[in-house]
């Protein structure tokens, strides 16, 4: 059997392979693929694989805190599924087993390259405009996630939290801050809807442990992560009104208009800028910063409006002189409550934007 992967994963912006649908509307019968791919057949793995690979990739994502990283991790969980096919049980779910595969790659990826932080977990908020700040170095950033195609609603009857809402910005750093058998355990049963019996088989543990698991890892969660969730909170406001929440605060910056922005914000904002380490907190110390560094010395910006983390967001784009294009810079993700933005979280660095589908650079 070949070493190399019949199909590579797609692009992360994407859903399903479009070439590859599902197995009804593809007309392939799944049980004669899979005797095909135990027979070396390329073509017949990837009909397999292709309805789970968008569940597959953002189940990385929420493992790793990384879209890169669950590239690599699809990747190789998937090299893995077609080396291993032979090993797989038709009485079982393929579902249950590619996720079984995709686990304990993203345990041995997130044990070799640690937890990803965001400037919260550095240190104390910054009260004024840190005007000299540089990248922390040796730091694994949490990135942004691009949930084109993601589908809104729980992946299984079962599960606790909609797709989206599990891709939630302080839900994926949330579990950061859980070992990796707890944020295995707990996405397994609450975002993908398994069972402790089926967790504990995957785990290489017993059903007791993956119990216990799931109770301290419920207990970080429920310290970090915000109620309502997003999602709720999105629907409560509506999509006209969030458009035009992100057209505001895109047109602010544009027109460096301080007192635009600030009638955005809520009293106790907050915005932070990984790779930079320094954060802010509280409408006075977000307005000093706004106002000394991107509103009028950064240059001129313009924005296109995209959706990062199931919430809203803008690629952001920056022309430091009066001509030539605007380059890309960061992709800002926008957290609401009620019509205000409580949370402004900007992923600093032109490689973000490129997964979201975003031109490098704008006229």
């Amino acid at each position: 059997m070949s070493d190399v992967l019949p199909e590579a994963p797609p692009d992360h912006d994407e859903g399903p392979s479009r070439d590859r649908g599902s197995d009804h509307d593809s007309g392939h019968d799944p049980d004669h693929d899979l005797g095909l791919a135990r027979d070396g057949d390329g073509a017949a793995f990837g009909r397999l694989v292709a309805p789970l690979r968008r569940e597959l990739h953002a189940h990385c994502y929420r493992m790793l805190g990384s879209t890169h990283d669950a590239d690599d991790a699809l990747q190789d969980a998937l090299l893995r599924a077609w080396r291993g096919l032979g090993r797989f049980e038709s009485r079982g779910s393929l579902r249950s087993w590619l996720h079984t595969v995709a686990t304990r790659t993203c345990l041995d990826l997130a044990e070799a390259r640690g937890r990803r932080a965001m400037p919260v977990d550095l240190g104390p908020s910054s009260p004024r405009a840190v005007l000299d700040a540089a990248p922390a170095p040796g730091v694994a950033w949490l990135g942004p996630y691009p949930d084109a195609g993601l589908a809104d609603g729980p992946a299984a009857p079962h599960a606790r939290y909609e797709q989206r809402e599990a891709v939630e910005l302080a839900f994926v750093a949330a579990l950061q801050h859980l070992p990796g058998n707890q944020r295995a355990a707990l996405l397994l049963f609450e975002v993908l809807g398994f069972s402790a019996a089926e967790i504990a088989a995957a785990l290489d543990t017993s059903a007791a442990s993956v119990n216990s698991a799931l109770a301290r890892a419920r207990r970080v969660l429920a310290e970090r992560v915000p109620s309502p969730s997003q999602q709720r909170a999105l629907r409560a406001i509506g999509d006209a009104r969030v458009r035009e929440i992100v057209a505001g605060y895109a047109a602010a910056l544009e027109r460096g208009d301080a007192d635009a922005l600030v009638a955005l914000l809520t009293e106790d904002v907050t915005w932070s800028m990984p790779p930079m380490p320094h954060w802010y907190r509280g409408i006075e110390a977000v307005t000093d910063f706004a106002v000394r560094l991107p509103l009028t010395s950064c240059g001129s910006w313009r924005h296109l409006a995209t959706s990062a983390n199931g919430q809203p967001a803008v690629g952001c784009y920056l022309r430091r002189g009066d001509a030539g294009p605007y380059l890309a810079w960061s992709v800002t993700v926008l957290t609401l409550r009620g019509t205000r933005i409580e949370r402004l979280t900007s992923f600093v660095g032109p490689g973000h934007v490129a997964p979201f589908g975003l031109p490098a650079r704008l006229p």
